[in-house]
C-alpha cells in the first residue's frame, strides 16, 4: 500500500475551490469515493489526514472545499466563522458547492462514480445532511458532531442515502430539543437513518486538537472518536458492498 495525496482545483459556484484527494496508489481500478467536508475553518491539515485514513481503507477520498481557493481561518481568526456564516445565511449557494465537490469526487479517475458517500465534521455534518435533503448521488452520509437546523429550501422525500449521525450528547450546538426535530424530519423524508449518541461527549468530540479545551460541552473524546469511526466503516462497509 502507498498512500499518497495530490492537490485538486475544482470549479462551482463562486470557485475555483482547492481540496486535497488522497488514495492508494498501488491499487487497481475504480474505488468508492468519499467526500469530506469540513468544520467551521475550512479545508486543512487534519482533513487531508482523515483522507489519508479512508485511503487507507481502500477508498479514495476528497477532503473538499466549499469556502474558495484560499478562503481559510484558524482559530485564532479575527473572526474564525467568517465564511461559514457567509454560506449559513445563503444555504441554497451551500447545497450549489457541495454537489460541485461531489461531482469533483466522482470525476476522479480512481472512483467508482456509482459507490461514493461523505462525512462531514461540525459545520460539514450539517452539509452532509444537506446534500442528504437535496437528493445528492451518493449511498450515504454521515455526519460527526453536526448541526442540524433544516435548510430554508425545500427538501426531497425520500431522502435516498443512508444517513448516519453520530452525536455527543452534552453539544451544546445540538440540544435535545434539534435531535429529536431531526430525528421526526427524517423520519417524515422516509430516511433509512441512524441515531448514535455518546453521553458525556461534546461538540468537536473528533477532533484531537481540542485535547485541552475546559469550555463546558466542547472537546475531544477518545471514545466517542473511536465508537463513531468504526460505526462509519461498518456502514461502508454494506453500502459499498
Amino acid at each position: 500500500m502507498a498512500i499518497e495525496r495530490r492537490t485538486l482545483v475544482y470549479d462551482g459556484p463562486g470557485g475555483p475551490f482547492e481540496g486535497v484527494v488522497a488514495f492508494d496508489s498501488d491499487a487497481e481500478g475504480p474505488r468508492p469515493g468519499v467526500l469530506i467536508v469540513p468544520n467551521v475553518l475550512g479545508q486543512k491539515e487534519a482533513d487531508n489526514r482523515v483522507a489519508e485514513r479512508l485511503a487507507g481503507l481502500g477508498y479514495v477520498a476528497l477532503a473538499g472545499d466549499v469556502f474558495g481557493q484560499g478562503k481559510r481561518t484558524t482559530r485564532d481568526s479575527a473572526d474564525p466563522a467568517l465564511y461559514m456564516n457567509q454560506l449559513n445565511a445563503d444555504r441554497a449557494l451551500l447545497r450549489d458547492r457541495l454537489h460541485a465537490s461531489v461531482a469533483a469526487l466522482k470525476a476522479l479517475p480512481e472512483v467508482d462514480d456509482a459507490r461514493t458517500a461523505a462525512i462531514g465534521y461540525c459545520f460539514g455534518g450539517k452539509c452532509v445532511l444537506d446534500l442528504a435533503r437535496s437528493d445528492a448521488d451518493l449511498l450515504a452520509v454521515v455526519s460527526f458532531h453536526g448541526i442540524f437546523d433544516r435548510p430554508d429550501y425545500a427538501t426531497v422525500t425520500p431522502i435516498t442515502p443512508r444517513v448516519l449521525v453520530c452525536h455527543g450528547w452534552a453539544d451544546p450546538l445540538a440540544p435535545p430539543d434539534t435531535v429529536t426535530a431531526l430525528a421526526a424530519e427524517l423520519t417524515e423524508a422516509d430516511a433509512r437513518w441512524q441515531l448514535h449518541a455518546y453521553g458525556h461527549a461534546g461538540h468537536g468530540f473528533t477532533d484531537e486538537s481540542m485535547k485541552a479545551s475546559s469550555r463546558p460541552g466542547f472537546g475531544y473524546d477518545a471514545d466517542a472518536a473511536t465508537s463513531s469511526w468504526a460505526a462509519m466503516e461498518r456502514l461502508f462497509a454494506e453500502v459499498f458492498a
